[in-house]
């Protein structure tokens, strides 16, 4: 039986960080992810993984200091919960997940939330498992991506104000992103790359503070993208995903 670990700045340098595991092409970002949540770390921001070499784990900060427009007091905010491959179908995600909870109730918190959706959606959590554990949809967003929390003393957390402000109208194809994910730095390079070729013109923000992440107008985990001055998706883009997305808005 495979026990878990919890990723700190005593062995980050030694441990993956599960997603980017070998491919060449994303080490570039795997180094900036463990730079970014080196950072986080005496912030209270976990990232525990089971130790083993493949896609199990699960990342989550005190919601005052995690980087997204959502607001709230004493809460836990999960980023990601992911279980994949040959892992699948074990217990892992329901370990993980209940280690959190068991965590938030140890330190007193309030509660537990997270980013999710409708239906199921890439890169985000699967509703349909956290409602197994109580968790109740709390605000939605573009009648799409929901919050989703699961309260310990009926205080609710809830999606920032800037996300109820009219966007002034831009041609532009805007990204916003962070170094928290380790595909980004890829993504950012395939978008690049993409926008050359098409003439299009790209506007990357690098979302670099805490400030910056509270108040970005739409739903974000560590990337979300507009296009035309419409928000479009959470949903990392490769060269072919960016083509379907701008050929359906043209």
């Amino acid at each position: 039986m495979n026990s878990f670990i919890d990723l700190s700045k005593e062995n980050i340098e030694t441990e993956h960080v599960c997603c980017a595991i070998s491919d060449k092409k994303h080490q570039k970002g795997v180094k900036l992810k463990k730079e970014w949540l080196t950072a986080r770390m005496e912030e209270g921001h976990t990232f525990r993984k089971l130790d083993a070499k493949g896609k199990v784990f699960i990342e989550y900060a005190p919601l005052e200091k995690a980087w997204v427009p959502v607001i709230g007091k004493n809460y836990y905010y999960i980023y990601c919960l992911w279980v994949s491959g040959s892992y699948k179908g074990k217990g892992y995600g329901k370990q993980l997940l209940e280690s959190c909870i068991a965590k938030a109730k140890e330190e007193g918190k309030s509660g537990v939330c997270i980013l999710s959706s409708k239906k199921k959606t890439p890169f985000l959590s699967d509703k349909a498992f956290l409602t197994k554990y109580d968790f109740k949809v709390v605000a939605t967003y573009r009648e799409t991506y929901e919050l989703l929390a699961l309260s310990f003393d009926g205080s609710l957390p809830a999606f920032s104000h800037s996300l109820e402000e009219e966007l002034p109208y831009s041609e532009e194809l805007v990204i916003y992103y962070t170094h928290q994910c380790p595909y980004i730095h890829n993504c950012i390079s395939q978008v690049v790359s993409y926008a050359e070729e098409k003439n299009i013109d790209l506007k990357l923000i690098h979302v670099d503070t805490l400030e910056k992440a509270k108040n970005l107008p739409s739903v974000f985990n560590n990337w979300a993208v507009f296009y035309k001055g419409q928000f479009e998706t959470v949903h990392l883009l490769n060269k072919g995903f960016l083509d379907k997305l701008i050929t359906k808005k043209n």
